[in-house]
């Protein structure tokens, strides 16, 4: 994905027989899904007008403009909602996007390269980084101050806490 572009959300399902879909936002406010104009998907190759009109458990229900069956809905099922970058508002010092942190140098406290950071996800109880070490093995920790002291976009990386991680792992047995 290119980094000039930042996902919102993904149509994950379809609701009823008129066309509405259902999307998983990702912003910190549902309203901000459609705030910044037409979406469009991964590729770019396809612009996206959505209006939110319900929601349906922890989803949103969408029309998209031109949609108006289900059979149609459902070809977007999968679809991740992209908006560029720029059309963002700028952020703090301290304030990222998720996008951001995808691809950067996983370290320990002493600098040591332990792997990247693969993925970000949220089940419910806070965000979880999915991190890919160097062997290729794949390890989750809290996204949180405590397991991740330092986020360094600018040159990079992050400072993560595995031995607090191993620590708790093993208090769990």
């Amino acid at each position: 994905m290119e980094k000039n572009k930042v996902c919102l959300g993904a149509i994950v399902g379809v609701h009823g027989i008129r066309g509405e879909v259902k999307i998983k936002c990702f912003c910190d406010d549902e309203k901000h899904l459609t705030a910044y104009g037409a979406l469009s998907n991964e590729q770019g190759d396809m612009s996206l007008d959505i209006k939110i009109v319900g929601h349906s458990k922890d989803l949103l229900r969408a029309k998209i403009k031109g949609v108006e069956d289900r059979t149609t809905a459902e070809n977007y099922i999968g679809t991740g909602l992209y908006i560029e970058r720029d059309k963002l508002p700028s952020l703090d010092e301290e304030e990222f996007y998720h996008a951001d942190l995808i691809g950067l140098d996983v370290r320990n406290n002493q600098g040591e390269s332990l792997g990247e950071v693969n993925a970000i996800y949220n089940f419910g109880a806070g965000d979880i980084l999915e991190i890919k070490s160097k062997d290729g093995v794949l390890e989750m920790l809290p996204f949180n101050k405590t397991f991740v002291p330092t986020i360094n976009i600018k040159d990079g990386y992050i400072i993560v806490e595995m031995a607090l991680a191993d620590e708790e792992a093993e208090a769990e047995k």
